[in-house]
């Protein structure tokens, strides 16, 4: 492939977007990297990056507003406006007394610690932290608190709200006209709960799907990704003018993840981006261009590092690249302590980001002892008054911009309370549009589009599922646990065909397995990934999980009976499904499509002329192993006005060893390949479990097999009182790094029944290497459980995995401690975020 020039010299500009984009290929057309830097691989050189002409999007009475406040504000003030809690860890009180500049809520976050509490109680909350932040003081004014929410995908925290297609769908439209559509519609509804920004739109240029946020960038190719991004930001702002946002039905942006986040080698989550800087440039930072011409208010860091340096204490691509050189006039915020993860750094202390050019740190629940330590930072010189008064500022010109100071409480503003636009008809009109443009074709041999007057059958996991459709980031951090009457007014794919198939004259049957009353005319089958979000959909192959492989064989026992399969795939990602591809007739990938699955319906029955229009994003896999040939090219997508497409059998080996279940260290009673379940009574030798039934020496720990679900689908396991504490702990073959887990929120999830009450306390501890990862945590909550029932106890993995502890070498996360008697069945331990007990730690952050 030809190589791409460095764009030497200033650009000034639209066309300086348009030229960039003219030579932007996606990164795996690109020639061999130009050897690095000799001083550095993380050195940058700004003056090789394009100049953009950021908009006046405030008066020159604004900035003399600016100057006037910072006189104002003492220290103390100016700190608080540069720190972010979540919702779940302070209260209005909190914002009051420390002056904080803005909270946010996270994927698990809601009003009064409810995440699933109804849209009134969201606007409730917005004005009492309005209300006291307006306070003020001798020595700090008020400054009113600016709201973050993590709207990707439409206002996806609030039930009811339009859910529309994640980016990776959005991508296959091709469509920038419907991106700002789809902008303005979630700025609506943002502007209906009372909060002013979304930590959206995301323009991540993924390069490695087997990331676990792939699907939220539009494409592997950093042109598309620009054509879009502008237009998202337009959707979401508004104009870039000196008119106050909130005076129009709009909210502010964020671009993110600022910079490479979708380039981390192996596609690890929060990883480590080993790639030149003309890389760096042209393919990471193009969606930068036309995000910053448009005014975007907001831009956030990544976790992730360039060549081994965490970006949010890169003071070379924050402060030289992002502000000076690329004109940046908004502020630079990090994501969920991100901070904490910087050299020298920890969550409660990091000078560093700052002095970087991070503006607003996100410490959701480690806000109260950062605001400490920044503070004296400020007055011992750590950390100089310019810099400070220059994140304030910047801040404060992003406040004065959106109106804060002239619009008044939350509830008084335009839209505020107007219920009817959370998934209204015209906003659910725009989504469904957005599913019938997503949708790619990549295989048909005549069956599409289906007759008209057909008895249909539906089958499938996935096919009456508006949580699964929808992915992670809905209503819950990973979108899970939700239940069908958490999305009032949507339509799964069931219910769209159900419709459609009636309304042609024909009939339809749901039956998830594929067994049916009456023959079908014609079967779809629909099937894909659960839901999840960040690093918890990391995986090493491009491949399903094996527990989600079932409908491959429904496909092949309707195929055996005559009856003509369309597979319907829900996934945020391509992945090699060649068996799939083999034995159904037609082969649709849906995308994550969220509420509006009627849309996938129109297009099977070309309703009202309908046909596929959408196109791959990025390549897809012929093999699961990442980096292998493609199967069907960038831009690859079938129609149905072209007829039926010749077939040739694909080969249906992966590869590789089929992909496991994250986050699992025991299921259905077994321990998972690289773990062992080790029984220990002092006295004794330990016993490494292996066939059941059996003891620990001396029979004081004995397990035994039990049914759940399936047979023999958990253990027993019983301890007798002794002199010394016994231990029933989970032993990793290498030491596993959870920090990314405990950094978010995770829970250790114990599914369990208590057979008899305890006759000793209980506790759960870990270990970090060789000794513990810190304290006990007792379990009071196991004592107090019913006997004789199933339930799933959830530990904060913050818990037993506090601030200081190696949570990079954890060889243990679960270790019961007791002296019994104890007598237990225990079916799974995992990592999850939902559970049906919740145990309290002291200590621990809330």
């Amino acid at each position: 492939m030809k190589r791409i020039s460095p764009q030497v010299g200033p650009m000034t500009g639209m066309a300086c977007t348009l030229a960039l984009a003219a030579c932007l290929v996606p990164a795996a057309a690109l020639a061999a990297p130009p050897i690095l830097p000799s001083d550095s691989a993380a050195t940058v050189h700004p003056q090789e990056w394009p100049r953009i002409a950021w908009p006046k999007v405030v008066t020159d009475a604004d900035e003399a507003k600016i100057a006037k406040l910072l006189k104002q504000m003492d220290a103390a003030c100016k700190v608080g406006q540069v720190i972010q809690g979540d919702i779940a860890s302070l209260t209005p009180e909190d914002v009051a007394r420390y002056n904080l500049g803005s909270v946010l809520n996270g994927g698990n976050s809601g009003p009064g610690g409810n995440d699933l509490a109804p849209a009134p109680e969201w606007l409730k909350l917005a004005d009492s932290f309005y209300a006291a932040s307006m306070r003020g003081r001798p020595g700090c004014p008020a400054i009113p608190v600016i709201w973050g929410t993590d709207a990707v995908h439409g206002h996806s925290n609030i039930i009811g709200a339009t859910l529309f297609p994640h980016n990776v769908g959005l991508g296959a439209m091709r469509d920038p006209d419907l991106i700002e559509k789809i902008g303005a519609a979630t700025a609506a509804e943002i502007r209906v709960t009372g909060q002013e920004w979304t930590f959206a739109p995301t323009v991540t240029v993924p390069q490695d799907y087997r990331w676990g946020r792939a699907y939220e960038g539009y494409s592997s190719d950093p042109a598309l990704v620009a054509s879009y991004v502008g237009r998202m930001v337009r959707g979401l702002q508004g104009p870039p003018t000196t008119d106050r946002v909130l005076a129009g039905p709009h909210v502010i942006a964020s671009t993110k993840h600022f910079l490479a986040d979708g380039a981390t080698k192996d596609g690890h989550d929060q990883g480590d981006a080993q790639i030149d800087e003309t890389t760096l440039r042209l393919v990471h930072g193009a969606p930068y261009l036309p995000a910053i011409e448009n005014g975007v208010a907001t831009v956030m860091t990544s976790f992730s590092s360039w060549n081994g340096v965490k970006i949010a204490g890169n003071k070379g691509l924050v402060t030289d690249i992002l502000k000076d050189r690329l004109g940046f006039g908004g502020f630079v915020v990090t994501d969920w302590n991100a901070h904490g993860q910087i050299p020298g750094c920890t969550n409660a202390s990091c000078p560093q980001a700052l002095l970087a050019g991070v503006d607003m740190y996100m410490a959701p629940d480690s806000w109260k002892p950062l605001y400490g330590s920044l503070l004296k930072q400020v007055q011992d010189g750590t950390v100089p008054m310019a810099r400070l008064d220059d994140a304030v500022s910047r801040i404060l010109r992003v406040k004065l911009r959106l109106g804060l100071f002239e619009l008044g409480a939350p509830s008084t503003r335009l839209l505020a309370g107007q219920w009817n636009l959370l998934g209204s008809p015209e906003h659910r009109a725009i989504a469904r549009e957005a599913v019938r443009k997503s949708l790619v074709l990549l295989k048909n041999t005549g069956v599409l589009p289906l007759t008209q007057g057909a008895r249909l059958l539906v089958a499938g996991d996935g096919a009456d599922d508006v949580a699964r459709q929808s992915g992670g980031w809905t209503l819950s951090w990973q979108g899970t646990g939700l239940t069908r009457n958490l999305f009032p007014g949507a339509t799964t794919l069931w219910e769209g065909l159900k419709a459609a198939a009636e309304a042609s004259g024909g009939s339809a049957q749901l039956a998830p397995d594929g067994h049916f009353t009456h023959k079908p005319d014609a079967a779809i089958v629909v099937f894909g990934e659960t839901p999840y979000a960040e690093f918890q959909g990391d995986i090493r192959s491009l491949q399903l999980r094996s527990d989600l492989t079932g409908p491959l064989a429904t496909m092949k026992a309707l195929k055996a009976q005559g009856i003509p399969v369309i597979a319907v795939m829900l996934t945020g990602r391509p992945l090699f499904v060649n068996p799939e591809l083999n034995a159904a007739d037609a082969f649709v990938v849906a995308w994550l499509p969220g509420s509006e699955g009627g849309g996938v319906a129109d297009v099977l029955y070309a309703k009202d002329g309908a046909d596929f229009t959408g196109r791959l994003p990025t390549a897809w896999p012929r093999t699961a192993r990442a980096g292998d040939d493609p199967l069907f090219a960038y831009g690859y997508g079938l129609n149905m006005a072209s007829g039926p497409a010749p077939w040739t059998p694909l080969p249906e080996d992966p590869g590789v060893a089929p992909e496991a279940l994250p986050g699992v260290f025991l299921e259905r009673g077994q321990a998972a390949p690289g773990w062992s379940l080790v029984l220990t009574d002092p006295a004794a030798a330990p016993h490494t479990v292996g066939p059941v039934p059996a003891a620990t020496p001396g029979n004081r720990l004995t397990i035994s097999a039990i049914d759940k679900d399936v047979q023999e689908g958990a253990r027993r396991i019983t301890l007798a009182a002794g002199a010394q504490p016994a231990t029933i702990a989970l032993e990793a073959a290498a030491p596993q790094d959870l920090s990314r887990e405990t950094n978010g929120d995770v829970l250790l999830l114990l599914n369990l029944r208590l057979d008899a009450k305890p006759g000793a306390p209980v506790s759960l501890s870990a270990r970090c290497g060789s000794g513990p990862c810190g304290a006990s945590v007792p379990l009071p909550e196991l004592a107090a459980m019913p006997l004789g029932t199933w339930q799933t106890l959830a530990v904060p993995l913050k818990c037993l995995l506090p601030a200081g502890s190696d949570t990079r070498a954890v060889s243990s996360p679960l270790v019961l401690t007791s002296r019994g008697p104890l007598s237990l069945g225990l079916a799974s331990v995992t990592l999850g975020t939902k559970g049906d007990i919740l145990a309290g730690c002291k200590g621990a952050a809330k």
